[in-house]
């Protein structure tokens, strides 16, 4: 799955807050709005949700069924951003896999308006200290610089190690998709001998 998207910067605002105290970046967002209320979703939040995927175009969009049974199931493992006035403008869906524990991170989005404020990083934050996991995964296309980009700097501010492997390639996911790269973030030299 393609993972996060974000637009570059701005100029004048740190994507992610200051790296240092991990303080979050006092930018608003393109409508002036610069306070975001971050939570676990319920089953009616899988409605904006499945809005905003299908919106960025840049993700693998499912059904807006498959997004509201996610809200049900994973809502410890995920979250969804609002700005005051209520409206959606991020998540972040993820799970526990069963075989390792690590919190797999399947999808982050953020709505242009909100884009250069550090919510990616925010929203990444708040999932990982909910989903209460030591590892986290996600898998991201050599393209996709800003998520790389996205999960260095989470590594980094939560002072963990981040290797890449190749997972899915096209021969799984059809010439048509990019190859999915996992990304492993967490104590992962001490992890090499199970299961990935």
């Amino acid at each position: 799955m393609t993972a996060p998207e974000q637009a570059p910067p701005r100029a004048s605002t740190a994507p992610d807050g200051d790296a240092a105290t991990g303080a979050p970046a006092p930018a608003a967002d393109a409508d002036g709005d610069h306070s975001y209320e971050i939570g676990s979703p319920a089953p009616a939040d899988g409605v904006d949700i499945w809005r905003l995927a299908v919106e960025a175009r840049t993700l693998d969009a499912n059904s807006r069924y498959a997004y509201v049974l996610w809200c049900r199931d994973f809502a410890r493992t995920s979250v969804i951003a609002r700005r005051d006035d209520g409206r959606a403008v991020g998540y972040v869906t993820g799970y526990l896999r069963p075989e390792n524990g690590a919190l797999l991170i399947w999808q982050v989005c953020v709505d242009p308006v909100a884009r250069g404020a550090g919510l990616a990083g925010r929203m990444l934050d708040a999932v990982w200290d909910q989903a209460g996991a030591e590892r986290m995964e996600t898998t991201i296309t050599p393209d996709n610089a800003s998520s790389i980009r996205l999960f260095t700097k989470f590594a980094e501010r939560h002072d963990m190690t981040i290797e890449r492997e190749d997972l899915f390639g096209p021969d799984l996911l059809g010439d048509e998709h990019e190859p999915e790269n996992l990304y492993l973030i967490g104590p992962i030299a001490a992890d090499k001998g199970g299961n990935t």
